[in-house]
């Protein structure tokens, strides 16, 4: 299974490319994390923030491999604890399908996105840089995976 996170931004600093990169790689093949980067819209003074958020969420909605459960990022979304999200993940790996965790660009997700999702999660009321975001989903992926395996790591 893999497990894509789709976010919007590239041109990330070094330091939250290295420690995505540390988190993933310590997944296995069969829980694999996938990082698929998607260009921003171009946000100017005048800017249309609606249609920016809309292109964001074709670019996300046409990077989607076929037939995956998809989880959106949501503020509005469900917040997991850390053990509920192992339980989500010990349903992912089971049902073999691969998973979505779609992150928005700074105006949030399109409701094309919103409406495609199967879900919605909350990492949390408060609110994160986005480029934290991607390091906070890779370590609890990992973690999670960690608490099924019964590894110290997650304690």
């Amino acid at each position: 299974m893999q497990i894509h996170l789709v976010a919007v931004g590239n041109r990330m600093p070094g330091w939250v490319t290295e420690a995505y990169s540390e988190y993933a790689k310590r997944l296995p093949r069969e829980c694999e994390l996938v990082l698929k980067e998607i260009v921003p819209a171009k946000r100017g003074k005048n800017a249309d923030i609606a249609r920016s958020i809309e292109e964001e969420g074709e670019r996300i909605l046409a990077a989607l491999p076929r037939n995956v459960h998809v989880i959106a990022l949501d503020v509005a979304g469900k917040e997991w604890s850390t053990p509920e999200l192992a339980e989500a993940l010990a349903r992912w790996l089971e049902s073999g399908r691969d998973v979505a965790l779609l992150v928005g660009g700074p105006d949030g997700l399109s409701p094309a996105c919103l409406k495609r999702a199967n879900q919605r999660w909350s990492l949390s009321k408060l609110t994160f840089p986005h480029p934290v975001v991607r390091i906070i989903v890779a370590e609890q992926v990992y973690r999670a995976w960690s608490i099924l395996q019964h590894h110290p790591y997650h304690r």
